[in-house]
């Protein structure tokens, strides 16, 4: 079992931040954005290591990041050779392109490593790794607003998704869908389908909404919050708010 991080953006509403360098790496209270999910990551039982997929500009700096884990955890950073914002592969062409060089599928948590959850992913993970579903998470989200930026599930009374709307007008539920993902080995086989139907970069479907038309996909229901960065503002907040709080919120 693996975890597969998503860093293969270019972030530039960043810019000049992230012009040389990527916003995963960039220091929140001190250390790299990555770090806070890597450090939950190492409390996942039987966990074998981690891959994470970034481009051709800055995957030396991933390899030179990854050194200071070395004794904790196995990591395997991936360049999917892309070296312009213009023809990047998007998150699901990247985790498409991890799971070919994996090969051997195996039950994993994806998620986009620009983002801080202050909640906590291992009992989410000790969850998945004795089921036999995918699941992904939704956060409880009152402002359509913020609903409107993000993907946003339908779902059943026991909680299994039937639709993922992508950035919708009107949203259909409260629930927000941060690119946090637990993915059964079956992953591997869809995913190659979904890219089969020519839809490489996901702008006109999304593959949870794919997936879950196919298979068994389920909404872990969370009330806590997360910091996305995803522009200046929100990397200051981030790291203003982590000087003078705990990550977690208990």
């Amino acid at each position: 079992m693996f975890a597969i991080l998503l860093c293969a953006g270019y972030a530039t509403r960043l810019y000049p931040l992230t012009r040389d360098f990527p916003k995963h790496l960039l220091p929140v209270a001190g250390k790299p954005v990555i770090d806070y999910l890597v450090e939950q990551i190492l409390d996942f039982k039987d966990l074998s290591g981690i891959h994470v997929v970034t481009n051709a500009i800055f995957f030396d700096l991933f390899e030179e990041w990854k050194i200071k884990w070395s004794e904790k955890i196995n990591i395997t950073i991936h360049n999917n050779g892309i070296s312009d914002n213009d023809n990047r592969l998007g998150p699901s062409g990247d985790l498409q392109f991890v799971l070919k060089r994996i090969q051997r599928p195996s039950r994993i948590m994806v998620a986009a490593a620009d983002n801080i959850f202050r909640f906590r992913l291992e009992p989410l993970w000790e969850r998945f790794r004795t089921s036999q579903n995918h699941y992904i998470v939704g956060l409880s989200e009152s402002n359509k607003e913020v609903l409107r930026k993000t993907g946003v599930p339908l779902i059943d009374k026991n909680n299994r998704v039937l639709r993922l709307f992508e950035k919708p007008d009107n949203p259909i539920s409260p629930w927000a869908v941060p690119q946090l993902y637990f993915f059964q080995p079956s992953v591997w086989r869809l995913m190659d389908a979904f890219h089969a139907h020519g839809l490489r970069r996901g702008e006109k479907e999304h593959f949870l909404d794919y997936l879950c038309r196919i298979e068994a996909l389920y909404l872990f229901k969370i009330y806590g919050t997360r910091f996305d960065i995803g522009t200046v503002e929100s990397y200051q907040t981030a790291d203003l708010c982590l000087q003078k709080e705990p990550v977690l919120q208990e």
